[in-house]
């Protein structure tokens, strides 16, 4: 009976040595997702990244994003979108995660539950179903952004698909998108994630060397409207948001089209 206590300290010591080397073992093993996310990959064009206004860039496989610890989302979401990346192919939708390779710490997707908001992807899963681990990549936690369910169905949901038609028209786009994020914005979750109160996207195009480029800025909320009524210029989303997009371009191009708010090259 005497040595009962000796037992039970012996098996306390056995479970706080166990649980103190899983908690070194995810340590080890975030800090290793964190690294690699700073490495560019190889199949990334870093030609077409925007620049960072929180100095936290991250990139996967399919896709390079710029994270804002303070609004817990990404500021942008940047990747190429060629006609071969379009495909039909429909994989069973994972559970969403977390970015572990954000070396702030991504927001939890508890954060939406019950919040009356979708988890709106910026580069959405059906821009990468040419893999099922393209696919699933996009069920990160930095990738969503808190989206009313009829705007992410609805206005936005169709220049999604308007995006894709043009990946297949000119053999390939640039995609820069995110939510306008600022400060005293409304927040849902425990960690505060920000609601934008709008959303751009930013595609240029370089089909056989001529450049043309277009930006939208759509307001939170679901419209009936054509999409060329949320044309903006390049440099009216750059104001909004701090980011120079597509800084590698030749300046004396870049100005041009940043300024332009044409649309004609462009078939909606």
């Amino acid at each position: 009976m005497k040595r009962k206590p000796l037992y039970t300290i012996i098996a306390v010591i056995i479970l706080i040595g166990i649980f103190g080397y899983e908690i070194f073992l995810n340590s080890e093993e975030k800090t290793g997702l964190v690294k690699e996310g700073e490495t560019v990959k190889e199949n990334t064009n870093t030609f077409y990244l925007p620049t960072s206004t929180t100095n936290q860039i991250v990139h996967h496989q399919n896709y390079s994003l710029s994270y804002s610890e303070s609004h817990e989302q990404a500021e942008w979401v940047a990747y190429e979108l060629k006609a071969s990346h379009i495909s039909s192919t429909n994989h069973k939708r994972p559970y969403f995660e977390i970015d572990k390779a954000v070396k702030t710490g991504a927001a939890h997707w508890r954060n939406y539950k019950n919040s009356g908001y979708d988890r709106g992807h910026l580069i959405p899963a059906a821009d990468r179903r040419f893999t099922k681990a393209a696919h699933d990549e996009t069920f990160l936690t930095s990738n969503i952004s808190p989206q009313e369910h009829e705007f992410n169905a609805g206005v936005w949901n169709r220049l999604e698909q308007k995006v894709r038609y043009w990946a297949k028209k000119n053999n390939g786009i640039f995609v820069v998108t995110g939510g306008i994020l600022k400060d005293d914005l409304k927040t849902i979750g425990d960690e505060n994630v920000a609601v934008p109160n709008q959303f751009y996207k930013v595609i240029l195009d370089h089909t056989n060397g001529h450049y043309k480029m277009l930006a939208f800025l759509l307001d939170h909320k679901d419209s009936d409207l054509p999409l060329y009524k949320f044309v903006v210029s390049v440099d009216e989303v750059e104001a909004l948001t701090g980011i120079d997009f597509f800084p590698e371009l030749d300046d004396s191009i870049e100005d041009k089209l940043e300024a332009s708010r044409s649309y004609k090259r462009w078939s909606f």
